[in-house]
C-alpha cells in the first residue's frame, strides 16, 4: 500500500456564525475557494497535478449545496481536470475528508489530492439539511434521539463531572487559545479572508473570549435544562440509561463549542507526486479509523475509535505525543481524559472549539493542521486527532512527522 504524505495545510480564521459575524458576507463557496488558492499560491502548485478535492460540509444545501468541492475547484481556477466531491459525517466531516483523500493515494488510484472542509453557519444555518434521525419517529425512537446538549449533560452526569469541572475546562481552553495566538503559533497556517477588492475581512479567530473566568461562566444558565424538561428529552435519556437518577444540566454557551464560519484544506500526495511538484513532505497518515457508538449518548465515540486507530497503527496512547479531541462540549474531552487517564498537558494544547469555534464541516481538517504545526514547533513526532459525531460515531487519525 502506498503512503499518503501531507505537504501543506491552511485554514481561514473562524468568524462568529451570526449575522453580525465578520464572515457573514462571505459564502461557503468563497471560503472554500480561498483556502484552495492559498495552497496553490504558497506552494507554486501546478494544479493539473491534483486528482481530486474532497470537502466536508455538514449542511450542503442552498448556496452550500450541489457538490461544493467541485464548485470551489472551478472558482479557485484550478485545472478543470481536478475533480471534487462533498462528504458528510457530521462533525467529523473535515477529518474524514482528509482520510478519504489520503485513501485515494494509499490505494494507488490517485497521486495528489486535497482534503478539507467548509461551513458557513451564519448563512446556511445549523441543521438546515434536516434528516431522518431527528425527524422520523421510526428512527428517532429506535435511536433514543436527544439533542447533543442533552447527551453532553448525560455524559457529565453519568461520569461524574460537575458544573465547576466543565467550566474550569472551558476557562483553560480560552487561556490556551489566547496564548497560542499571542505566541504566533497559527501564523504560518491561517490565511486571511479577503473581499473582492483584496482587502482583509478577517485575519484572526473572532469567537474567542480570553477574559473568561469561572465567575463570568458561573453567571450563565444551563442551556439544555428547559429542553430536557419541557420537551421530554431528559425522560428519553433516563429511559436509555436508567442507572442515572436525573440528568444534571451543566453545559451552556461558555463551555460548549461555538457556532462559527470557516474553511480549511490539506494538500497530500504520494512521495513521487510530491517530488514532481518540488514539495517536501511534512508528515504522513499513519492510520485512521471510524466506528459507530451508542446513538443516544452519542458523544462517546472518541474513546472506542482511538483504541481502534491505535490498534491499526500498532501503537499505544503512550506512543502519541499530542492529541486533539474536538471540544464539542467540555464533558466530551473530560470523558476522554478520564477514560484513558491521559495527560491533560498533551491534549488540546492550543485550546479548541470552546474558545475558537466549531465550523462543522471544516473542524477536523483544522485540528489536524493545528496539531501538525505544534508537532513541528515542539519537535515532536506523532499526533492523534479525534472527534465525536452525531448519531453516535467516532473518527480518529494518527499522523507522524517525516
Amino acid at each position: 500500500m502506498a503512503e499518503a504524505f501531507i505537504y501543506d495545510h491552511v485554514r481561514t480564521p473562524r468568524g462568529r456564525g451570526k449575522k453580525d459575524g465578520a464572515l457573514h458576507e462571505v459564502t461557503a463557496l468563497e471560503l472554500g475557494t480561498q483556502v484552495l488558492r492559498a495552497l496553490r499560491d504558497r506552494n507554486g502548485l501546478d494544479t493539473s497535478l491534483v486528482d481530486d478535492v474532497v470537502y466536508g460540509c455538514v449542511d450542503p444545501v442552498g448556496e452550500a449545496g450541489g457538490d461544493i468541492a467541485r464548485g470551489c475547484v472551478l472558482n479557485a481556477d484550478y485545472a478543470e481536470t481536478v475533480a471534487g466531491v462533498q462528504i458528510n459525517r457530521f462533525c467529523a466531516s473535515g477529518l474524514d475528508a482528509v482520510n478519504f483523500a489520503a485513501a485515494e493515494i494509499m490505494s494507488g488510484q490517485h497521486e495528489m489530492t486535497v482534503g478539507g472542509g467548509v461551513e458557513s453557519m451564519s448563512r446556511v444555518g445549523l441543521g438546515a439539511s434536516g434528516g431522518a434521525w431527528p425527524m422520523d419517529p421510526r428512527l428517532a425512537v429506535k435511536a433514543y434521539f436527544m439533542p447533543q446538549g442533552i447527551s453532553a449533560d448525560l455524559i457529565a452526569t453519568k461520569y461524574g463531572f460537575s458544573r465547576d469541572d466543565v467550566d474550569q475546562y472551558a476557562v483553560e481552553s480560552q487561556k490556551r487559545a489566547a496564548a497560542a495566538w499571542q505566541d504566533g503559533r497559527f501564523a504560518n497556517s491561517v490565511v486571511p479572508v479577503k473581499d473582492i477588492n483584496g482587502l482583509t475581512i478577517l485575519d484572526r479567530d473572532e469567537h474567542m473570549r480570553p477574559d473568561t473566568t469561572m465567575q463570568s461562566l458561573g453567571s450563565l444558565k444551563p442551556s439544555f435544562a428547559q429542553m430536557g424538561d419541557m420537551a421530554g428529552f431528559d425522560a428519553v435519556a433516563l429511559q436509555r440509561y436508567p442507572e442515572v437518577e436525573e440528568v444534571r444540566h451543566v453545559h451552556h454557551a461558555g463551555n460548549s463549542s461555538g457556532i462559527v464560519d470557516g474553511a480549511a484544506a490539506v494538500l497530500m500526495g504520494s512521495k513521487e507526486a510530491g517530488a514532481a511538484a518540488g514539495l517536501a513532505p511534512r508528515a504522513r497518515i499513519r492510520a485512521y479509523a471510524n466506528i459507530g457508538s451508542e446513538p443516544g449518548i452519542m458523544l462517546t465515540g472518541p474513546m472506542a475509535v482511538t483504541e481502534k486507530a491505535l490498534k491499526k497503527a500498532g501503537m499505544s496512547l503512550d506512543d502519541i505525543d499530542l492529541i486533539e479531541v474536538n471540544e464539542a462540549f467540555a464533558a466530551v474531552v473530560l470523558r476522554f481524559l478520564q477514560h484513558f487517564d491521559a495527560d491533560p498537558e498533551k491534549v488540546n494544547v492550543n485550546g479548541g472549539a470552546i474558545a475558537m469555534g466549531h465550523p462543522l464541516g471544516a473542524t477536523g481538517t483544522m485540528l489536524l493542521g493545528t496539531v501538525l504545526d505544534e508537532l513541528e514547533r515542539r519537535d515532536l513526532s506523532t499526533a492523534l486527532v479525534t472527534l465525536c459525531i452525531g448519531a453516535g460515531m467516532g473518527t480518529a487519525t494518527i499522523i507522524e512527522r517525516v
